[in-house]
């Protein structure tokens, strides 16, 4: 299959293209950007064509799949595009900035037939799918709280690039971008959020929050607590979940637990699962039907809807309702 690559303009770009480039079953065969220059340096990178005609992509019937890393404020248009065209979509998160554009891409993408994935890489890891099979188990009881950090010094050490600051391109900080995978990961285990409450700061002042905490109240009266930032050294990744009858921590790669079967005791699980593949080469996979797509459209939306609610909750200080 032949692939595209949409946008230049995202940190992770050229690790999903060079993921592409190396996967057997596809070919990097152009990339557009809305930036000349900033696409010619990177199709001259990737060792492709630069094509600054976006048009020419969706009416070239060669071309078999896009990836998408442009701006987030673009997606709306470019995914529309995409689908209309009947190409196959990877996407990075999150689908759009309102949910107006998010169903809207979603009939879209519903209409045209074509593959979908949006890249959630932590449920790739071995060590939040042994956590889901425990929670699924039911082993742990009923959830009850869980809270997922994941931060990284992109602000304090100066790497991330300056249009991620830029919130008419990004549409926030810290926890519209790096926060969604606490999102996707809390959806994952605890399903449809009731209400949330938020509260983001700035330390480098910006223009964006760096530093950003989401609260969520689930139907069952669960709680979930989504934790980012851009401020941060040395924290490693943190999943913890507490339920009815036991508990789990992730620390990056370790998964400990307690219930019943240990002794209500904290153990680590070493009997952990493979990864899974990565979903850009989930994607290629499903398109030439070795499996199904993950993380689709459905997933993709309710990714807005959290963040939706995270934002409007901070932007009124008050509780936002779903």
């Amino acid at each position: 299959m032949k692939v595209a690559i949409i946008g230049a303009w995202h940190v992770h770009t050229m690790e999903y293209a060079e993921a592409i480039a190396k996967n057997p079953m596809a070919e990097l065969v152009c990339l557009w950007d809305d930036d000349k220059e900033r696409g010619e340096a990177m199709a001259q990178r990737l060792g492709i064509p630069f094509e600054p005609d976006l048009n020419a992509i969706w009416t070239d019937p060669a071309i078999d799949g896009v990836q998408i890393t442009t701006a987030t404020s673009r997606h709306k248009e470019v995914l529309l595009a995409a689908a209309n065209a009947g190409k196959h979509i990877f996407t990075e998160k999150v689908l759009a900035l309102t949910m107006e554009d998010a169903e809207e891409i979603a009939a879209a993408v519903r209409r045209s037939g074509v593959k979908f994935t949006i890249s959630y890489p932590h449920k790739t890891w071995p060590t939040l799918k042994a956590a889901k099979a425990l929670v699924d188990s039911g082993k742990l009881g009923q959830i009850t709280y869980a809270r997922v950090r994941d931060a990284h010094n992109g602000s304090t050490a100066d790497w991330l690039p300056p249009h991620f600051y830029d919130a008419s391109q990004t549409g926030g900080g810290a926890m519209i971008d790096l926060g969604a995978h606490p999102m996707y990961t809390l959806h994952w285990f605890m399903g449809e959020p009731k209400s949330i409450v938020s509260q983001f700061t700035q330390v480098t002042r910006r223009g964006v929050e760096d530093n950003a905490v989401s609260v969520i109240e689930f139907a069952n009266g669960a709680i979930g607590v989504s934790e980012t930032g851009f401020v941060t050294n040395g924290m490693p990744y943190v999943l913890e979940m507490s339920g009815t009858k036991g508990s789990l921590m992730v620390h990056n790669d370790i998964l400990e637990y307690s219930c019943e079967e240990t002794g209500n005791k904290l153990i680590q699980k070493t009997d952990l699962p493979e990864p899974d593949i990565m979903p850009v080469d989930a994607w290629i996979a499903a398109i030439h039907g070795e499996n199904d797509a993950p993380n689709g459209i459905d997933d993709a939306v309710a990714l807005t809807k959290f963040m939706v609610g995270a934002y409007e909750a901070y932007r009124t200080g008050s509780r936002y309702q779903f």
